[in-house]
């Protein structure tokens, strides 16, 4: 593969017809960055009007995963001084989400490993998404006072049943077929057929890496998911985030109870934001809607305490034990979920504007 140095945080290259994308900071778990994203939607831009590429690959350098997310320390840091650049790099990483949905050619994703928030964005509104036994898929941002991005709550709200609602407000990791089963990926190849699948990928001189995909397709190992239906669908159904945890709690499978532990971990004012968000993305015919949606909501928890205080608990101090304000459920008001749904000061994202 020709590419850039290696100090480089995206390498691109080249293999035939198959353009290639490597997120390139093993160490940082392939965190994005802005100069990741623009380094991104330049190369798609440029390989999409180009007729010797056929096709296009993401994986993500070293052996923890594809990518964990955003750049969440930068964006701590930012918040803390007034969050001037967040809302660029939300706006950059959000349109070239729409690219990769919308994107003529095929663009396969390797989602081995860890595949978190931004690292979901940039490979599950691919074409051909492949998991593998390592995967890790989740979009944890309830966790930290936000709500699920980069096309998170498109993809999630039209999961089965209540399938999306529940990794949604949890922040649950989900392993490849459950992944499958919630439409967050397609294939699953065991790591280490991902060698020959490389050189299969390589070969192809049509583009159809559908087709190059299935000799190394197998059945993904058992998931728990679609076994927790009747519960998941019964529990999260529910109007509200305290009738949802009141339905879990009353619910007699244990993994029912495990969920509103879980849910009671997360910003209160996250929760009740991410489930008006995902009632709303279910309504909404097209990603860019939502990404419009999202855009508004990333900057509006930008000026809130809970952004701050959850990736202080979770990646600074790394002690576990966020402090929300409000503290509970019943401190959140309507007011504080309307929020999310206003205008940025910087004004719209503007997506549903340029497809």
């Amino acid at each position: 593969m020709a590419a850039e140095g290696p100090e480089e945080p995206v390498l691109t290259g080249r293999t035939g017809r198959l353009a290639q994308l490597t997120l390139n900071r093993p160490r940082a778990l392939n965190a994005l960055t802005r100069p990741m994203v623009r380094i991104i939607d330049a190369a798609l831009a440029r390989w999409e009007h180009d007729e010797d590429v056929a096709a296009v690959v993401i994986t993500g350098a070293g052996e923890r995963g594809l990518c964990a997310g955003g750049d969440i320390r930068a964006v701590y840091e930012d918040a803390r001084t007034g969050g001037a650049e967040s809302p660029g790099f939300w706006r950059d990483e959000y349109l070239l989400n729409a690219r990769i949905a919308r994107y003529p050619k095929p663009y396969a994703a390797i989602m081995d490993g860890i595949v978190m928030g931004g690292g979901v964005g940039v490979s599950a509104h691919g074409s051909v998404r492949i998991v593998t036994e390592r995967s890790a898929v989740a979009m944890p941002e309830t966790g930290i006072g936000l709500v699920p991005d980069v096309g998170g709550t498109y993809l999630l709200s039209r999961a089965p049943g209540e399938l999306g609602t529940h990794l949604a407000l949890t922040g649950r990791v989900v392993r490849a077929a459950d992944a499958v089963l919630c439409g967050l990926a397609d294939h699953f190849v065991p790591s280490e057929l991902l060698p020959e699948l490389h050189t299969a990928f390589a070969a192809t001189t049509t583009g159809d890496l559908r087709a190059a995909v299935r000799p190394y397709e197998q059945p993904a190992p058992e998931g728990d998911l679609a076994d927790g239906r009747p519960w998941i669908d019964a529990c999260y159904s529910a109007e509200t985030i305290e009738e949802i945890v009141g339905r879990l709690l009353d619910h007699g499978d244990p993994a029912a109870k495990e969920a509103a532990a879980t849910v009671l971990t997360r910003s209160p004012t996250a929760l009740k934001a991410t489930l008006a968000a995902l009632r709303t993305a279910r309504r909404l015919a097209t990603l860019e809607e939502v990404l419009d949606q999202e855009y508004r909501a990333s900057c509006a928890a930008l000026a809130t305490h809970d952004l701050v205080e959850g990736i202080r608990a979770q990646v600074i101090d790394k002690d576990r034990t966020p402090h929300w304000s409000p503290a509970d459920l019943a401190g959140v008001t309507e007011a504080d979920v309307a929020r999310f749904s206003a205008t940025p000061p910087g004004g719209a994202l503007g997506a549903a504007d340029r497809s």
